[in-house]
C-alpha cells in the first residue's frame, strides 16, 4: 500500500507563518505536550524518586533508604523526602546534612510531623 503524499495538504494552515511565527508555533505545541507531564511529576513521587533527591543531596544510599521509609511510615513521602530534611534543618537552625542523619536515626520526626501535619506548609 502506498501512501497519498498529502503534505502540502497538511501544511497549509502553517504556509503563510514566518520563520520565527513557526519557530513559536513548535515551541507552543511543545510546551503542551510536555504540562501534563509536569504536572503529573509535581503531584506524584516514588520512593525511588525521593531516595534519589536524597542522593544528590549527599546522603548514602543507607541514609537516603531510612529518611524514605521514615517519611513513608509517617504519611509524609509526598511531602517530599529532600523537602522534609531542608525544612527541618530550616526550622531548627541546623545544617543539612545534620538535620538528615537525625531523620535517618528515627530521631527529630515528631517535629517534622508537627511541621507539616501541623499547620506548617
Amino acid at each position: 500500500m502506498k501512501r497519498e503524499d498529502d503534505f502540502k495538504e497538511r501544511r497549509k494552515h502553517l504556509a503563510n507563518l514566518s520563520e520565527r511565527e513557526l519557530e513559536n508555533r513548535f515551541w507552543e505545541l511543545a510546551e503542551k505536550i510536555v504540562d501534563p507531564l509536569i504536572e503529573l511529576s509535581e503531584k506524584n513521587t516514588t520512593p525511588s524518586i525521593e531516595r534519589s533527591v536524597l542522593l544528590r543531596m549527599g546522603f548514602s544510599s543507607l541514609e537516603s533508604k531510612a529518611i524514605v521509609e521514615g517519611a513513608i511510615d509517617r504519611g509524609l513521602l509526598g511531602k517530599g523526602a529532600g523537602h522534609i530534611v531542608y525544612r527541618l534543618a530550616k526550622d531548627k537552625n541546623m545544617d543539612i546534612r545534620e538535620a538528615g542523619l537525625k531523620l535517618a536515626e528515627g530521631e527529630m520526626w515528631e517535629d517534622v510531623i508537627t511541621t507539616f501535619k501541623g499547620g506548617g506548609r
